[in-house]
């Protein structure tokens, strides 16, 4: 009896083992096929001329500018935040496997991390519509900049309050806490598997979308900041003291937002 419940323990290892490192060569792929994508797009929007930077900035966008828009959006969300759920991803296809569903732990985490991006892509039409809207007004530059200091340090400012607010803490509390989430939302099956993935990545959503907007200051396309910005929500999501390490960035954000509002 012990040599069989010996065997099958060695049977799950070996299959966590396997999930794991499918799962995280899959993610690995979406994020450098998505960082790869958006590098590109930088690097177009940096070599452009001065008569297309000009061009782009007097006509009004059509359906196909929209439409690239978004992708672009949704694309960069998705290579900003799939390093920071990779640990949630991972706890969830392990919690699969001990629940014994076999052979479908890769299809229905899959289907998680197909959840969790729609909540990314609802982000990116909204920052689309956005975007479309400071531009129609010349508030923003050909090279995805705002143009205006006093909008510049309002969105800096408000998303530096952010980053103190009850609602920030409960959206982070959730992200830094996979098990809880695992624990009072699971669901089964493949439609429980997306859901599931859509309700944590609205919980991503509702912690970050203030600093997303961050990038309307200092460049939708800058990489620098890209970086920066997707290196900070790692951090906030897994250091030990990512709280006060949101609260500390707030300060510095509302602080330099003011400095741009008033200078």
């Amino acid at each position: 009896m012990s040599t069989a419940s010996g065997q099958d323990l060695s049977i799950i290892e070996t299959a966590l083992k396997r999930d794991r490192l499918i799962v995280m060569l899959g993610l690995a792929v979406i994020a450098m096929l998505a960082w790869a994508y958006t590098v590109h797009e930088a690097w177009e929007m940096n070599t452009m001329d001065i008569e297309t930077c000009m061009g782009l900035s007097v006509k009004s966008w059509g359906l196909t500018d929209l439409t690239l828009l978004f992708l672009m959006w949704t694309v960069m969300m998705a290579a900003m935040m799939i390093p920071s759920v990779s640990q949630m991803v991972l706890l969830y296809a392990r919690t699969m496997r001990m629940k014994g569903h076999g052979v479908g732990v890769v299809n229905l985490t899959g289907l998680f991390v197909l959840g969790y991006l729609t909540s990314w892509a609802g982000f990116s039409l909204l920052a689309t519509l956005a975007q479309w809207g400071l531009h129609e007004a010349a508030l923003i530059s050909p090279m995805m900049v705002s143009t205006s200091h006093l909008l510049g340090g309002a969105i800096l400012i408000a998303a530096g309050v952010f980053q103190w607010t009850p609602l920030k803490h409960a959206c982070l509390s959730h992200c830094r806490s996979p098990l809880g989430f695992l624990v009072t939302e699971w669901r089964e099956g493949g439609v429980g598997a997306f859901v599931m993935g859509l309700r944590h990545g609205t919980y991503c959503v509702g912690c970050c979308w203030l600093l997303m907007a961050v990038l309307f200051v200092t460049g939708v396309m800058n990489l620098l900041w890209v970086a920066i910005i997707a290196a900070f929500v790692l951090i906030e999501k897994l250091a030990p003291s990512g709280q006060w390490v949101a609260r500390t960035a707030g300060v510095l954000l509302a602080g330099y937002g003011l400095w741009m509002a008033v200078g």
